[in-house]
């Protein structure tokens, strides 16, 4: 397979459109987007609390190559997310120590992989927030291409170049420009919702109440 390298999307949002959604849990943006938009489960941080708000650079691998992944680091930009087809291969790393040391170099914010990492103590301490499907000792080959910046799937969700990329512990949520259009205002009115919720469960009331659901006596009659 040849190698495909695209330039960065145009129309890349400002770093304070990026900054307004640092407070928005992914768990929200997938509610507001009617549960969807969230990856696979398996995809999680390396370590705890790490966080990222930024734009997809996507690539497509090979299965157990990643010369893609060089290439990618080219056309990044600062504050990029690198989001990974890795074909969901779980025995051979694709991403790793020295990769990620690059990364930071050229202001890349996060990498989210379907697939292997490895190096995952030097990883951890990076700065740069990691989500993968798995880790393995076992490296990978550079002879078989891939694409840049073109759309692909991650974790069961399809991500162009460009969308926006929200993640925390509970894992990934990948947004398509398309929707982006009232969805922060959306977020922000569900948190405050909850939050009234918090205070009337303070209040004594049930969450069978707050939910709207019948007695239990007639729930599915």
């Amino acid at each position: 397979m040849a190698l495909e390298l695209k330039a960065a999307p145009e129309g890349l949002m400002s770093d304070a459109e990026l900054a307004a959604w640092h407070d928005i849990p992914p768990a929200v943006i997938s509610d507001e987007l009617n549960r969807t938009g969230a990856m696979a489960a398996a995809i999680k941080p390396l370590a705890p609390g790490m966080k990222v708000v930024g734009q997809a650079l996507t690539v497509q691998t090979m299965v157990g190559d990643n010369a893609a992944l060089h290439y990618c680091l080219t056309v990044a930009w600062p504050g990029a997310v690198i989001v990974v087809d890795a074909r969901e291969y779980l025995d051979t790393a694709v991403w790793g120590g020295i990769l990620t040391y690059a990364a930071k170099h050229v202001g890349v914010a996060g990498v989210v992989i379907d697939g292997s990492v490895r190096d995952v103590a030097e990883l951890r301490e990076s700065g740069v927030a990691v989500y993968a499907r798995g880790a393995v000792p076992n490296g990978p080959h550079k002879g078989w291409g891939g694409s840049v910046n073109v759309p692909i799937q991650c974790g069961g969700v399809a991500v162009d170049p460009g969308d926006l990329i929200v993640a925390d512990d509970d894992g990934v949520v990948s947004v398509g420009r398309r929707h982006l259009d009232g969805l922060l205002v959306r977020c922000r009115a569900r948190i405050e919702r909850e939050a009234v919720m918090l205070q009337r469960i303070d209040a004594g009331a049930t969450t069978v109440e707050l939910q709207g659901l019948p007695p239990a006596a007639e729930f599915g009659g």
